[in-house]
Parts: structure tokens; sequence; C-alpha cells
């Protein structure tokens, strides 16, 4: 009686076993890559102290020596948001401004049709 269950259990073991190991499995995919990028020689190399030194030192040098066409470029980008932001709030106003004439129109237009109606209703009455 036990064997027969045994051997079922011993048949589907592999199945169940990749199943549960699947995550496992890549997780230490994950580990290996990551680790071998960590290691890469080119990479360690970039995390010595004088290498990012030494690029400080560039960037420090490039931004002194551009600076004048740094700030020119910077200045005419914020110029240009400044002048986007005006026109979105004029066209903004400008929607508004219709939408309350609008409104006015139709405020009018419905205060007479009230007004026939109540003299109508006044004159049934």
């Amino acid at each position: 009686m036990m064997q027969p269950m045994m051997n079922e259990a011993a048949r589907q073991a592999p199945h169940v076993m990749s199943e549960m190991m699947r995550p496992v499995v890549m997780g230490a995919g994950g580990y290996a890559a990551a680790r071998m990028i960590t290691t890469n020689p080119a990479l360690s190399f970039l995390r010595a102290p004088l290498v990012v030194f030494a690029a400080g030192v560039t960037t420090g040098y490039l931004l002194h020596k551009y600076r004048r066409e740094i700030i020119q470029a910077v200045t005419k980008a914020a110029d240009m948001g400044r002048d986007f932001v005006l026109q979105q709030r004029e066209s903004l106003d400008d929607l508004v401004a219709e939408a309350q004439e609008g409104n006015e129109v139709e405020a009018k237009a419905s205060v007479p049709e009230t007004k026939a109606r109540a003299r109508k209703a006044s004159a049934s009455a």
C-alpha cells in the first residue's frame, strides 16, 4: 500500500522541485550577474579615488573655461520658459473671459424667457 504512494511521489518530485527552485535559481543568476558587473575591471577603475578627483578637476576646468556660454544658455532657457508661462497665462485668461462672456449671454437670454413664462402664468391665472 505504501509502495505505490512512494512511487507516485518520486515520479512527481522533479516537477515539484523545479517549480520550487525557480525563484532561487533566478535570484542566484541575478546575484552572479551583479557581481560580474561590479567586479569588472573597467568599472572598478572608475571608482578609484584618483580617477574621481581627476574627473572633478576636469569638470571644474571646463565649467570655468565655458562659463560665459553656459550662463548665456541658462539665461536664454530661463527667458524662453518665462515667455512660455506668460503665453499660457494669456491663453488661459482668454479662455476664462470667453467662458464668462458665454455665461453672461446665456443668463441674459434666459431672463426674458423666464419673464415671458411668468407673464403667461400670471395671465392664465
